[in-house]
């Protein structure tokens, strides 16, 4: 038996915060992940592919989200077997109707917790949320389920693993072992934005396609194969095409963050990542000048999308702006004895001498 396991599509999801373009180049990357899963259970002769939750990004996406959707998954000859997640649970008249009413017959809507039959003995136990939170343990029944002549198990299900640091607070909680407690084959999961396996049969598929700066990764789906006594064999299968990546630099001047940018260029395809990139450090100021100046002209357009905080990347005081300052009270008797320390030499010198251009930073800040 072999299936592809996938979730959080997030069809629909808005990307606020970014261009127009790049927002249209995220939506549709989205849409275009549906074609890579598709692709990759007709590479792998998998005849079905179950997606564990957030398919829609919200319970009401518009109605060319749905069409788009239903009509990217009907181009392929396996089975498409969709959860509602906490993102687009399942209510009675909501979503997952108007879903029904234009899909296919390659195309199967959970919406109830009742087994389902996919093949001659392999049984699928889904626990669909029916409302954004839920206290309870949507995987609980299975324990007791009837599966009559099951050869395997599957559960498909949507939520967090307790043991993930929630000491027991957060909605929508599973149990660790409930793979072992149902006496599942293979418990696929979605919720979890990367794909991690809980054990040897309980997996977290991840997003197919990254939406957030939290890992380097690509999107992924799982290749799963499955026979009685077995353990299952997982195999991830890269779907997504952007990377997000989060960059922290410290640099000291102009060709170090060139350095930085050219292995950060060579390690990634350019055109398909997104950037967020932290800079600090004390620099000449021609050099931070430099620097910005690369940023604005070369790698920002470079990028796909490119965000800099640059607060902490300061310029370094000249000897007339050392020798100029001018503080009042307290800072003024500070600065007085910082250059004294700093022209005496000695092994303070060089401490008095960073300590002084800090404060010429800070001074220059609040005169800002």
């Amino acid at each position: 038996m072999r299936f592809i396991h996938t979730a959080d599509w997030q069809l629909g999801k808005p990307f606020g915060g970014f261009d127009a373009e790049t927002r249209n180049a995220l939506t549709e990357a989205r849409f275009d992940a549906i074609d890579a899963v598709g692709k990759a259970a007709a590479a792998h002769n998998a005849q079905h592919v179950l997606v564990a939750g957030d398919v829609f990004d919200t319970e009401g996406p518009d109605e060319r989200t749905i069409v788009q959707a239903l009509a990217r998954m009907e181009r392929y000859a396996c089975k498409w077997w969709l959860l509602p997640g906490n993102h687009d649970f399942a209510r009675n008249g909501g979503l997952w109707d108007r879903v029904r009413k234009r899909a296919g017959g390659r195309v199967a809507v959970l919406a109830s917790h009742d087994p389902v039959e996919m093949e001659d003995g392999v049984w699928l136990l889904p626990a669909p949320l029916l409302h954004r939170h839920m206290v309870d343990d949507p995987t609980a029944a299975w324990d007791d389920m009837e599966t009559p002549g099951a050869r395997l198990r599957i559960g498909l299900a949507h939520g967090s693993i307790r043991d993930f640091g929630t000491s027991g607070e957060a909605p929508n909680l599973i149990a660790p072992d409930r793979a072992r407690r149902a006496r599942l084959d293979y418990l696929a999961l979605g919720d979890w934005h990367g794909h991690l396996g809980v054990d040897d049969r309980t997996w977290y598929s991840g997003t197919p396609e990254t939406d957030r700066f939290q890992r380097d990764e690509p999107g992924h789906c799982l290749q799963v194969e499955l026979a009685e006594g077995a353990a299952p064999r997982v195999t991830p299968v890269r779907t997504g095409r952007y990377q997000w990546l989060a960059r922290s630099w410290t640099v000291s001047d102009a060709a170090g963050f060139r350095a930085e940018c050219d292995r950060l260029l060579g390690d990634c395809t350019p055109s398909d990542t997104l950037l967020r990139l932290n800079l600090a450090g004390l620099v000449p100021l021609a050099d931070r000048v430099s620097m910005i100046g690369h940023i604005e002209d070369d790698l920002r357009h470079l990028l796909r999308h490119l965000e800099i905080r640059d607060g902490d990347l300061v310029a370094r005081p000249s000897e007339d702006d050392l020798a100029a300052l001018d503080a009042e009270g307290m800072l003024g008797r500070a600065a007085a004895i910082l250059k004294e320390r700093a022209e005496a030499g000695g092994s303070e010198s060089a401490l008095a001498r960073r300590a002084l251009e800090r404060l010429f930073v800070e001074i220059a800040r609040q005169g800002a």
